[in-house]
Order: structure tokens, then C-alpha cells, then sequence
């Protein structure tokens, strides 16, 4: 579910706090209120998940004093500024210091809510965004977010963690959709790099002019540096690498063997290519092509990694049905098999979509797992069957992700599996246990 947005009041006159209070909160608002700026400060810290609201005369810690303590705390945390008739220059001082925007009084409370909308809106992709930086900076959390229990994602989880700890370059491919930047971040996450400079590129975004500024320089849009001195010292992620020129080939090349060996900043060059390898190969020069590739590692299509379909679609379908306030949809073991069988063109990427629109059509009441993939796919009637196996191992996927979903949605009671799924309790057990499910795992 999205986060929900609070706004703090702070304001030495009861009057004024109530009124904006309530209205804010007609609006659909949490708000909080604080008698004085030292009050507000015992509960407003970094990461405060919501904007303020200020008055800038007050006694003791005025509102210019309080903004600057707050954005000494959080310099993202939004905060809008009330001043008194004559006060618009101490505003014009307060944004400079980093207000989000001030309003003068008499205000038109329409206002105050358009301005607390906005703010929330910042405030919100701003928290995401760093808790995201976050989970991106923790190589343990990022491992996890590679789910599959398929033996490709064994080794890829394990390719991650030995080539992490290397100093040579790596080169990434794998199909679209299949998750290769998601995998830079965890080679950057695991190894001596973390916690320095992550920097990313796509190649195929910008015209050869524009992408040489940005790689080497000089820079033209003030203060800004190129990426191969913002990176220095980290990791430098060169996206959709066979777009690079043969210009920027030579430049890059140099560049590398500028460094020596160890290299200060590491090169991971991503492929975008379905050729797994070849678009690289056929379009990079030899010298460039083998310093990049010393080490490599190539991802896993959905198609090829079994029962991980069932696993990613199921915590999908449910992290989708949370997020709408709505039930998941059930597979059933015709649309597991289905599933199973489809060709994935577009791999994980693909799977969310399909996920979050099988969730849509749950809510509303319509439709089927089976019609989404065909609509997503046109080849699908065709190629859905082409990668037969046998009967039992369909079944078996089926079998694990019903007792899997079940054990999740009853928190890990054996009683209430047992009673959904009429299975005694000795024949549940043996089942978990071929199926490698503990319940441990689901408290």
C-alpha cells in the first residue's frame, strides 16, 4: 500500500494549528500539531514520513531557526512556511535556506492543501527512492530480491557472490527483461566497491556527442563531472554496450588501460541483446570486447527457470493485491501449467505486468490468467506447448506452490493447511519436506 503522507503543524496559536489541522485532514490528511518548534523536534527526524507546516514567528526557536535545524536533520523534508503580512522577504531568506514554499496570511486554505498534496508527492519519492538506495547499498537484501530456487539462479546467485569479491570487469547478458542491472547492483553491493560511487549509463540514450560529454567530458551543464570521474574508485555501469561507437570504443579502451591493474573503477558492461553475447562480440572491437568480458555472467530466461514461475507469480500476484486493498487471484493447476508452459519473451518484466493485471481483473470479477498471456504474447498459442515435460512435473510445481500459498496465507497453520487442502497431517508433513518448505518459514 502506498505510504501514507502525515503533515505536522507547528504553530504557537491553538487557533491556527486547529484550523489548519482540520482542514487538512478534510482533505484526507494525518495531521499532528505542535505547540512550538522544540516540541516538533522531539518527533520530527529523517526519514519523518510526511511534510511540515511552520509559522515563522514564534517564541523560543522561531520558524527560521526550526527550518534550519530540520534541514540539518533530513535536506529533503518538506516544509511550507506560514508568514505574516510584510514577512515575504524572511520567506524569500526561508526558501533559500530550503523551505519547499511559504504562504502568507490571510491564505486561501485551497491553497494550503494544494501545497501539502505536492509536497507529499516529494516527500513520498523521496523516502522511495532512498529506501531504495538503501536496499540497493545491501548486498544481502539485493541476493534476495533474485528469488528462485531453480539450479540457474543457484549459480547465479553464487556466480554474484564469488565474481563480487574480483577486481577484473564483467560483462552482463541475458535477454530483456531478465533483471542484468538488478545483478550490477549486487556485484557492486557484495564486493570491496560498496558504499562507493554506483553510477549507471544506458549507451543506446544518447546521441554520440551527448554520450561523450557525459562519459569524458568536458561538461557543459555546470558544476557536473563526467561519469568516469564520478565513478572513480566504484562501479561504472555501461547499459546496452554494443550501442558504443567505434570512437568511444577507442576512448573507453583507453581509459581502462589507463587504470592498470587492479582497475581503481570497475567496468560492468550490460548487453542487451537476445544473442546472449553475440550483439556484443560482432559489435565491439576485439581488445575492448575481451577486457570487458574477463569476467561474465549471463542470466537465466523465465522460460528456462520451472517452478520459479509459480514462485515470483504468486508473491507478485500478492504484493499487487496488497497494494490494491483486494484479494489475489487463485491459480488454478490448469493456469499454473499454463503458466509453466508460456514463452516469456520478456522474461521477470513481463511476469510483474501480467501479475499486476491478473490482480485488476481478480478485483473487478473477470477474465482469466489464460487470456493475458495470450494477449500479452501473439506467439503464444503457438510456441506455448513447444517446451513440453512430463505430466508429474507439472503437477509437482502445482502441488508445492498450493501448499506454499496456503502455508503463507495461514501464517504457518498446520491445522488450518491441513482442513483447507484435506490432507492428514502426515501427508502434508512429507510433502513440505520433499518440497523443501519448513514451517518456520511462514510465522
Amino acid at each position: 500500500m502506498a505510504r501514507a503522507m502525515k503533515v505536522a503543524i507547528v504553530d504557537d496559536e491553538q487557533d491556527m494549528r486547529q484550523s489548519i489541522s482540520q482542514w487538512l485532514a478534510l482533505s484526507g490528511f494525518d495531521t499532528e500539531t505542535f505547540p512550538s518548534a522544540e516540541d516538533a523536534l522531539k518527533t520530527i527526524g529523517a526519514d519523518y514520513p510526511g511534510v511540515v507546516v511552520s509559522d515563522i514567528k514564534m517564541p523560543g526557536m522561531d520558524g527560521m531557526a526550526f527550518l534550519k535545524k530540520l534541514m540539518s536533520v533530513d535536506s529533503a523534508l518538506p516544509v511550507i512556511m506560514i508568514t505574516g503580512h510584510g514577512d515575504v522577504p524572511m520567506a524569500v531568506e526561508a526558501m533559500r535556506v530550503g523551505a519547499f514554499d511559504f504562504l502568507e496570511k490571510p491564505f486561501n486554505p485551497d491553497r494550503m492543501t494544494e501545497l501539502a498534496k505536492k509536497a507529499s508527492q516529494n516527500r513520498r519519492m523521496a523516502l522511495d527512492n532512498r529506501a531504495l538506495r538503501r536496499e540497493l547499498s545491501d548486498g544481502a537484501t539485493i541476493i534476495k530480491k533474485l528469488i528462485g530456487a531453480s539450479p540457474a539462479m543457484e549459480r547465479l546467485r553464487e556466480d554474484i557472490l564469488d565474481l563480487g569479491q574480483a577486481d577484473g570487469h564483467v560483462l552482463i547478458d541475458g535477454e530483456t527483461g531478465t533483471g542484468k542491472t538488478l545483478v550490477a547492483h549486487a556485484l557492486h553491493a557484495v564486493g570491496p566497491r560498496a558504499g562507493r560511487k554506483f553510477v549507471v549509463v544506458s549507451c543506446a540514450a544518447y546521441a554520440e556527442d551527448m554520450l561523450a560529454q557525459r562519459l569524458f567530458g568536458p561538461m557543459n551543464d555546470g558544476g557536473a563531472i563526467p561519469l568516469v570521474e564520478e565513478a572513480r574508485g566504484g562501479t561504472l555501469v555501461l547499459e546496452d554496450v554494443e550501442a558504443l561507437s567505434q570512437a568511444l570504443q577507442a576512448r573507453l579502451l583507453t581509459f581502462i588501460n589507463e587504470q592498470g591493474t587492479p582497475a581503481e573503477t570497475r567496468i560492468v558492461a550490460i548487453c542487451n541483446d537476445h544473442e546472449q553475447g553475440r550483439a556484443a562480440e560482432e559489435a565491439l572491437r576485439p581488445d575492448l570486447y575481451f577486457r570487458l568480458s574477463a569476467l561474465k555472467i549471463v542470466l537465466p530466461p523465465l522460460r528456462a527457470r520451472g517452478e520459479d514461475i509459480l514462485t515470483l507469480f504468486t508473491r507478485m500476484t500478492e504484493q499487487f493485491a496488497e497494494e490494491y486493498g483486494c484479494d489475489a487471484p487463485q491459480v488454478t493447476a490448469q493456469e499454473a501449467a499454463q503458466l509453466l508452459q508460456a514463452p516469456w519473451p520478456g522474461n521477470v518484466r513481463q511476469l510483474i505486468n501480467v501479475a499486476e493485471r491478473a490482480v485488476l481483473q481478480n478485483r473487478r470479477g473477470s477474465g482469466s490468467i489464460a487470456s493475458l498471456l495470450m494477449s500479452d504474447n501473439e506467439e503464444a498459442a503457438a510456441t506455448v506447448t513447444t517446451e513440453g515435460k512430463p505430466l508429474k512435473e507439472y503437477v509437482e510445481s502445482f502441488e508445492k506452490m498450493l501448499i506454499d500459498n496456503t502455508m503463507r496465507r495461514h501464517k504457518g497453520s498446520i491445522s488450518a493447511v491441513m482442513d483447507e487442502l484435506c490432507l492428514p497431517r502426515r501427508t502434508l508433513n512429507e510433502k513440505m519436506a520433499k518440497y523443501g518448505l519448513q514451517r518456520q518459514d511462514y510465522l
